[in-house]
């Protein structure tokens, strides 16, 4: 039987922030003096998605809202990126648990042709507004892609070529802050696509480590906020530096060395006067002063140090705190005003790759799972696998607002 799909939630953030869900503001910030509820939860359409193959193995790589809250996207190793809508009733619906069935089914589902390296929403997409609502791929040997998220169909591609006139994948994907270029990282190159003109129309800038700059894949893209002093971004290698240029210029302002690993994601903090990065096989997201960066500002630990698996993390609306997953199945959550840790939930029972707080109300989403290897001869077989609902999966988790909520 097909499973129902819920209708996609109101736009108006004042309708949806009511009292039993209020909007995240500074003054109004998550309270996590108690552990969050779950709402919903995603296993099973993960691993019923791929015929006379090992369903149980296709898990989850990361989760990501929308910019204006109406839906959040998963990636999964079945190559597939899959939406989901909110439910009008998340603020006031009843807890969920782990055992129980999907809570819904995807809106939409999108099937790339090979493994999905990075994706990332346009920064205005907003419901009300079909023609924002897209968001850009970019798989192995192929270009990137932008995608329709209402209707499914690819609205159109950006390529880049080497020097034997053959499509160059990235390796990382971002929209600038004021969704007028769009970022692609690829190997000592960076790329840059105006957003308007697809094609393979393209400025090309080479990352070589004779100016100081990072030479290496490059894994991560974020940009200041727009409501941040100056435009700049921030360039994570996989060769453990960070390298953050000014925008206007393309010109490279600081190198920054430290992470043990290859460095995954890179992420701003709201008011773009700090910088969080995060590696593979490194139990620590370092946090960087842009304004000093001599030395690193603090540590903040998550159990990561022994896989190679992107594990993302994520600040919350006010800009207060932050959320990261591990490979022990917590999110742990930190205090950015002084570094320490504040609190933690079991969100799964493997590793917990993705969180990503809503962008206005207190609610956040997990994904979980990791590759599993067979040690029999029948890789095909299921029994292979016997996951419980709370492995390869994706939750929503409510927060409270106040100690009295």
């Amino acid at each position: 039987m097909e499973e129902e799909k819920p209708e996609k939630v109101a736009i108006d953030e004042k309708e949806t922030g009511s009292e039993e869900c209020a909007v995240v503001t500074q003054e109004s910030q998550f309270w996590f003096g108690a552990a969050p509820v779950r709402l919903y939860h995603f296993a099973d359409q993960f691993r019923n998605s791929r015929p006379n193959k090992n369903n149980n193995n296709n898990f989850l790589k990361g989760v990501k809202w929308s910019p204006d809250g109406s839906c959040f996207l998963t990636c999964s190793d079945d190559n597939s990126l899959r939406l989901f809508y909110l439910p009008e009733d998340a603020c006031t619906a009843e807890h969920t648990s782990a055992a129980s069935s999907d809570s819904y089914g995807a809106g939409l589902m999108v099937n790339e042709g090979e493994s999905v390296y990075d994706y990332c929403w346009y920064p205005y997409m907003h419901a009300a507004d079909p023609t924002t609502c897209v968001f850009a791929s970019t798989t192995r040997d192929h270009p990137i892609h932008l995608w329709d998220c209402v209707t499914g169909q690819l609205r159109c591609t950006y390529r880049a070529y080497d020097a034997m006139d053959e499509i160059a994948a990235a390796l990382s994907v971002s929209f600038n802050s004021s969704a007028t270029k769009l970022f692609a990282g690829y190997n000592k190159v960076m790329r840059v696509f105006d957003v308007h003109r697809p094609g393979r129309d393209y400025a090309e800038y080479p990352l070589a480590k004779g100016d100081g700059t990072s030479a290496g894949l490059v894994s991560s893209i974020c940009f200041t906020p727009a409501q941040a002093q100056s435009s700049m971004f921030a360039l994570g290698s996989y060769n453990q530096t960070t390298t953050v240029y000014a925008e206007d210029t393309m010109e490279p302002l600081y190198v920054l060395y430290g992470q043990e690993g290859g460095v995954t994601q890179v992420l701003f903090s709201k008011d773009g006067n700090y910088l969080y990065t995060g590696g593979r096989k490194d139990p620590y997201i370092l946090c960087w002063d842009i304004r000093n960066t001599v030395s690193i500002l603090y540590k903040l630990y998550r159990s990561s140090e022994n896989t190679n698996q992107r594990i993302s993390f994520d600040i919350e609306p006010s800009g207060r705190y932050l959320g990261t997953g591990g490979q022990d199945g917590l999110v742990h959550i930190y205090d950015l005003q002084s570094g320490q840790w504040v609190s933690g939930f079991q969100a799964a029972a493997d590793t917990v790759n993705g969180m990503s707080f809503h962008p206005y109300l207190p609610l956040a989403a997990s994904s979980s799972g990791h590759r599993r290897f067979s040690m029999s001869d029948d890789d095909d077989s299921e029994e292979n696998f016997n996951l419980t609902s709370d492995e390869n999966c994706c939750s929503i988790w409510r927060f409270f607002s106040s100690p009295e909520a």
